[in-house]
Protein backbone atom coordinates (compact mmCIF):
# COMPACT_ATOMS: atom_id res chain seq x y z
CA UNK A 1 0.00 0.00 0.00
CA UNK A 2 1.28 3.45 -0.92
CA UNK A 3 2.70 5.63 1.87
CA UNK A 4 0.81 8.91 2.23
CA UNK A 5 2.08 12.26 3.46
CA UNK A 6 -0.30 14.99 4.56
CA UNK A 7 0.58 18.62 5.25
CA UNK A 8 -2.10 20.64 7.05
CA UNK A 9 -3.98 19.31 10.07
CA UNK A 10 -6.67 21.96 10.34
CA UNK A 11 -10.42 21.44 10.57
CA UNK A 12 -10.60 19.73 7.18
CA UNK A 13 -7.24 17.98 7.13
CA UNK A 14 -7.83 16.29 10.46
CA UNK A 15 -11.01 14.57 9.28
CA UNK A 16 -9.43 13.52 5.99
CA UNK A 17 -6.32 12.10 7.65
CA UNK A 18 -8.36 10.14 10.19
CA UNK A 19 -10.32 8.48 7.37
CA UNK A 20 -7.09 7.60 5.54
CA UNK A 21 -5.75 6.02 8.74
CA UNK A 22 -9.00 4.08 9.28
CA UNK A 23 -8.64 2.70 5.75
CA UNK A 24 -5.22 1.30 6.65
CA UNK A 25 -2.94 3.85 5.00
CA UNK A 26 0.28 4.88 6.74
CA UNK A 27 0.19 8.69 6.98
CA UNK A 28 3.12 10.97 7.76
CA UNK A 29 2.04 14.46 8.82
CA UNK A 30 3.36 17.97 9.28
CA UNK A 31 1.67 21.17 10.39
CA UNK A 32 3.12 24.58 11.23
CA UNK A 33 1.78 24.22 14.78
CA UNK A 34 2.44 20.72 16.09
CA UNK A 35 -0.23 20.99 18.80
CA UNK A 36 -2.87 21.21 16.07
CA UNK A 37 -1.79 17.75 14.87
CA UNK A 38 -2.46 16.04 18.22
CA UNK A 39 -5.75 14.48 17.09
CA UNK A 40 -4.23 12.79 14.03
CA UNK A 41 -1.10 11.72 15.90
CA UNK A 42 -3.29 10.04 18.52
CA UNK A 43 -5.15 8.33 15.67
CA UNK A 44 -1.91 6.86 14.30
CA UNK A 45 -0.32 9.54 12.14
CA UNK A 46 3.48 9.88 12.25
CA UNK A 47 4.97 13.33 12.85
CA UNK A 48 7.95 14.84 11.00
CA UNK A 49 9.36 18.33 11.35
CA UNK A 50 9.15 19.74 7.80
CA UNK A 51 7.19 19.45 4.57
CA UNK A 52 10.41 18.25 2.96
CA UNK A 53 10.56 15.30 5.35
CA UNK A 54 6.93 14.46 4.58
CA UNK A 55 7.83 14.25 0.90
CA UNK A 56 10.95 12.19 1.56
CA UNK A 57 8.92 9.64 3.52
CA UNK A 58 5.89 9.40 1.21
CA UNK A 59 4.86 8.12 -2.21
CA UNK A 60 1.93 10.56 -2.39
CA UNK A 61 1.86 13.97 -0.70
CA UNK A 62 -1.39 15.79 0.03
CA UNK A 63 -1.42 19.43 1.09
CA UNK A 64 -4.30 21.37 2.62
CA UNK A 65 -3.28 24.72 4.04
CA UNK A 66 -4.91 28.14 4.38
CA UNK A 67 -4.03 30.63 1.67
CA UNK A 68 -2.28 30.63 -1.74
CA UNK A 69 0.84 32.14 -0.17
CA UNK A 70 0.92 29.18 2.23
CA UNK A 71 0.67 26.79 -0.72
CA UNK A 72 3.55 28.54 -2.47
CA UNK A 73 5.73 28.28 0.62
CA UNK A 74 4.82 24.65 1.30
CA UNK A 75 5.81 23.61 -2.22
CA UNK A 76 8.65 25.91 -3.17
CA UNK A 77 10.19 26.80 0.21
CA UNK A 78 13.67 25.68 1.28
CA UNK A 79 12.15 22.90 3.41
CA UNK A 80 9.11 22.48 1.17
CA UNK A 81 7.56 19.57 -0.66
CA UNK A 82 9.59 19.89 -3.84
CA UNK A 83 12.83 19.92 -1.86
CA UNK A 84 12.05 16.34 -0.83
CA UNK A 85 10.06 14.95 -3.76
CA UNK A 86 11.65 12.67 -6.37
CA UNK A 87 10.63 11.70 -9.88
CA UNK A 88 7.75 9.26 -9.97
CA UNK A 89 5.94 10.59 -6.92
CA UNK A 90 2.54 12.29 -6.84
CA UNK A 91 1.60 15.54 -5.11
CA UNK A 92 -1.98 16.70 -4.57
CA UNK A 93 -2.94 20.17 -3.39
CA UNK A 94 -6.38 20.11 -1.77
CA UNK A 95 -6.23 23.73 -0.66
CA UNK A 96 -8.73 26.04 -2.33
CA UNK A 97 -6.18 28.18 -4.14
CA UNK A 98 -5.73 29.98 -7.47
CA UNK A 99 -5.79 28.23 -10.85
CA UNK A 100 -2.63 30.17 -11.70
CA UNK A 101 -0.70 28.68 -8.78
CA UNK A 102 -2.04 25.22 -9.58
CA UNK A 103 -0.58 25.59 -13.08
CA UNK A 104 2.77 26.76 -11.65
CA UNK A 105 3.00 23.71 -9.38
CA UNK A 106 2.03 21.42 -12.25
CA UNK A 107 4.64 22.97 -14.55
CA UNK A 108 7.36 22.35 -11.98
CA UNK A 109 6.14 18.82 -11.52
CA UNK A 110 6.13 18.10 -15.23
CA UNK A 111 9.71 19.33 -15.61
CA UNK A 112 10.82 17.06 -12.74
CA UNK A 113 8.75 13.95 -13.61
CA UNK A 114 6.44 14.50 -10.62
CA UNK A 115 2.71 14.02 -11.16
CA UNK A 116 0.59 16.90 -9.84
CA UNK A 117 -3.11 17.30 -9.08
CA UNK A 118 -5.15 20.22 -7.79
CA UNK A 119 -8.05 18.69 -5.86
CA UNK A 120 -10.01 21.13 -3.71
CA UNK A 121 -13.05 19.80 -1.85
CA UNK A 122 -16.52 20.77 -0.72
CA UNK A 123 -18.49 19.45 2.24
CA UNK A 124 -17.06 21.27 5.26
CA UNK A 125 -15.96 19.73 8.54
CA UNK A 126 -18.89 17.29 8.53
CA UNK A 127 -17.97 15.96 5.08
CA UNK A 128 -14.33 15.61 6.10
CA UNK A 129 -15.28 13.68 9.24
CA UNK A 130 -17.77 11.38 7.51
CA UNK A 131 -15.72 10.81 4.35
CA UNK A 132 -18.45 12.32 2.20
CA UNK A 133 -16.56 15.17 0.56
CA UNK A 134 -17.01 16.23 -3.05
CA UNK A 135 -13.60 16.37 -4.71
CA UNK A 136 -12.89 18.46 -7.81
CA UNK A 137 -9.74 17.46 -9.65
CA UNK A 138 -7.50 18.99 -12.28
CA UNK A 139 -4.05 17.99 -13.52
CA UNK A 140 -2.39 14.71 -14.48
CA UNK A 141 -5.14 12.30 -15.51
CA UNK A 142 -3.02 9.20 -14.95
CA UNK A 143 -2.33 10.33 -11.39
CA UNK A 144 -6.05 10.91 -10.88
CA UNK A 145 -6.82 7.35 -11.95
CA UNK A 146 -4.15 5.99 -9.60
CA UNK A 147 -5.57 7.88 -6.64
CA UNK A 148 -9.23 6.94 -7.13
CA UNK A 149 -9.12 4.39 -4.27
CA UNK A 150 -7.86 7.07 -1.87
CA UNK A 151 -10.39 9.63 -3.06
CA UNK A 152 -13.11 7.01 -2.49
CA UNK A 153 -12.03 6.78 1.17
CA UNK A 154 -12.43 10.50 1.83
CA UNK A 155 -15.20 11.51 -0.57
CA UNK A 156 -18.57 10.44 -1.87
CA UNK A 157 -18.03 11.98 -5.30
CA UNK A 158 -14.88 12.78 -7.25
CA UNK A 159 -14.87 14.37 -10.69
CA UNK A 160 -11.96 15.03 -13.01
CA UNK A 161 -12.28 18.35 -14.87
CA UNK A 162 -9.17 18.49 -17.04
CA UNK A 163 -5.79 20.18 -17.09
CA UNK A 164 -4.03 21.80 -14.14
CA UNK A 165 -6.16 24.51 -12.54
CA UNK A 166 -9.47 22.99 -13.66
CA UNK A 167 -10.14 21.61 -10.20
CA UNK A 168 -9.68 25.07 -8.73
CA UNK A 169 -12.04 26.56 -11.30
CA UNK A 170 -14.67 23.96 -10.36
CA UNK A 171 -14.22 24.89 -6.69
CA UNK A 172 -14.73 28.56 -7.55
CA UNK A 173 -18.04 27.63 -9.20
CA UNK A 174 -18.93 25.82 -5.97
CA UNK A 175 -18.02 28.81 -3.81
CA UNK A 176 -20.07 31.16 -6.00
CA UNK A 177 -23.07 28.93 -5.40
CA UNK A 178 -22.37 28.71 -1.65
CA UNK A 179 -22.10 32.52 -1.47
CA UNK A 180 -25.71 32.77 -2.58
CA UNK A 181 -26.97 30.16 -0.12
CA UNK A 182 -25.06 31.67 2.83
CA UNK A 183 -26.34 35.20 2.23
CA UNK A 184 -29.84 33.86 1.57
CA UNK A 185 -29.82 31.80 4.75
CA UNK A 186 -28.65 34.75 6.85
CA UNK A 187 -31.22 37.17 5.49
CA UNK A 188 -33.96 34.53 5.75
CA UNK A 189 -33.27 34.10 9.49
CA UNK A 190 -33.13 37.85 10.07
CA UNK A 191 -36.39 38.40 8.20
CA UNK A 192 -38.23 35.50 9.84
CA UNK A 193 -37.16 36.60 13.31
CA UNK A 194 -38.20 40.21 12.67
CA UNK A 195 -41.59 38.93 11.50
CA UNK A 196 -42.06 37.10 14.79
CA UNK A 197 -41.92 33.59 13.36
CA UNK A 198 -40.72 30.47 15.18
CA UNK A 199 -37.29 29.93 13.57
CA UNK A 200 -37.17 26.19 14.24
CA UNK A 201 -40.54 25.79 12.56
CA UNK A 202 -39.40 27.98 9.65
CA UNK A 203 -36.36 25.75 9.12
CA UNK A 204 -38.45 22.59 9.24
CA UNK A 205 -40.80 24.09 6.67
CA UNK A 206 -38.14 25.38 4.27
CA UNK A 207 -36.16 22.14 4.37
CA UNK A 208 -39.21 20.31 2.98
CA UNK A 209 -39.66 22.68 0.05
CA UNK A 210 -37.92 24.40 -2.81
CA UNK A 211 -35.77 26.57 -0.52
CA UNK A 212 -33.87 23.59 0.86
CA UNK A 213 -30.09 23.80 0.57
CA UNK A 214 -26.92 22.47 2.24
CA UNK A 215 -26.00 25.74 3.94
CA UNK A 216 -29.36 26.03 5.63
CA UNK A 217 -29.47 22.39 6.71
CA UNK A 218 -25.97 22.43 8.20
CA UNK A 219 -25.44 25.98 9.44
CA UNK A 220 -28.84 27.39 10.44
CA UNK A 221 -29.17 24.88 13.32
CA UNK A 222 -25.74 25.98 14.58
CA UNK A 223 -26.84 29.61 14.52
CA UNK A 224 -29.93 28.78 16.57
CA UNK A 225 -27.60 27.23 19.17
CA UNK A 226 -25.27 30.27 19.07
CA UNK A 227 -22.58 27.95 17.69
CA UNK A 228 -20.10 29.80 15.50
CA UNK A 229 -17.26 27.29 15.61
CA UNK A 230 -15.78 26.90 12.14
CA UNK A 231 -16.83 24.10 9.87
CA UNK A 232 -15.16 26.44 7.40
CA UNK A 233 -13.43 29.64 8.46
CA UNK A 234 -15.01 32.93 7.42
CA UNK A 235 -11.54 34.27 6.55
CA UNK A 236 -10.97 31.36 4.16
CA UNK A 237 -14.34 31.86 2.50
CA UNK A 238 -13.52 35.53 1.95
CA UNK A 239 -10.25 34.43 0.37
CA UNK A 240 -12.18 32.09 -1.94
CA UNK A 241 -14.65 34.78 -3.01
CA UNK A 242 -11.79 37.13 -3.81
CA UNK A 243 -10.16 34.45 -5.95
CA UNK A 244 -13.46 33.73 -7.72
CA UNK A 245 -14.04 37.39 -8.54
CA UNK A 246 -10.46 37.84 -9.70
CA UNK A 247 -10.83 34.88 -12.05
CA UNK A 248 -14.19 36.24 -13.23
CA UNK A 249 -12.51 39.54 -14.06
CA UNK A 250 -9.96 37.68 -16.19
CA UNK A 251 -12.86 36.15 -18.13
CA UNK A 252 -14.61 39.54 -18.42
CA UNK A 253 -17.52 38.36 -16.27
CA UNK A 254 -19.60 40.55 -13.96
CA UNK A 255 -20.93 38.61 -10.94
CA UNK A 256 -22.84 41.17 -8.86
CA UNK A 257 -24.33 38.71 -6.36
CA UNK A 258 -20.93 37.18 -5.62
CA UNK A 259 -19.49 40.67 -5.34
CA UNK A 260 -22.15 41.53 -2.76
CA UNK A 261 -21.32 38.38 -0.78
CA UNK A 262 -17.61 39.25 -0.90
CA UNK A 263 -18.36 42.71 0.49
CA UNK A 264 -20.45 41.27 3.33
CA UNK A 265 -17.75 38.78 4.30
CA UNK A 266 -15.13 41.54 4.06
CA UNK A 267 -17.13 43.48 6.65
CA UNK A 268 -17.29 40.41 8.87
CA UNK A 269 -13.59 39.57 8.57
CA UNK A 270 -11.81 42.89 8.03
CA UNK A 271 -14.02 45.26 10.02
CA UNK A 272 -15.46 43.04 12.75
CA UNK A 273 -12.37 40.80 12.96
CA UNK A 274 -14.42 37.60 13.04
CA UNK A 275 -12.42 35.69 10.44
CA UNK A 276 -11.80 32.79 12.81
CA UNK A 277 -15.53 32.19 13.23
CA UNK A 278 -17.33 29.84 10.88
CA UNK A 279 -19.00 31.12 7.74
CA UNK A 280 -22.35 31.04 9.57
CA UNK A 281 -21.13 34.06 11.57
CA UNK A 282 -22.30 36.21 8.66
CA UNK A 283 -25.54 36.65 10.60
CA UNK A 284 -23.55 38.65 13.17
CA UNK A 285 -23.71 41.59 10.77
CA UNK A 286 -27.38 41.79 11.85
CA UNK A 287 -27.12 40.16 15.30
CA UNK A 288 -23.80 41.58 16.59
CA UNK A 289 -23.65 39.45 19.71
CA UNK A 290 -24.37 36.31 17.74
CA UNK A 291 -27.44 35.80 19.90
CA UNK A 292 -30.99 35.77 18.66
CA UNK A 293 -32.49 39.18 19.46
CA UNK A 294 -35.36 39.19 21.95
Amino acid sequence: MKKIGFIGTGVMGTGIIKNMLKAGYAVTVFNRTKAHADAVLQAGGVWVNTAKQVAENSDIVFTMVGFPQDVESVYFGETGVFAGTKAGKIVVDMTTSTPTLAKKIAAYGQSHQIQVLDAPVSGGDIGAQKGTLTIMVGGDQAAYQQLTPIFDVIGQQTNYFGQAGAGQHAKMANQIMIAGTMTGMSEMLVYAKAAGLDLSKVLQTLESGGADNWSMENYAPRILKDDYTPGFFAKHFLKDLRIALNEADKMHLNLPATDAARNLYARLVDEKHLGNDGTQALVKLWWPEGKLPN
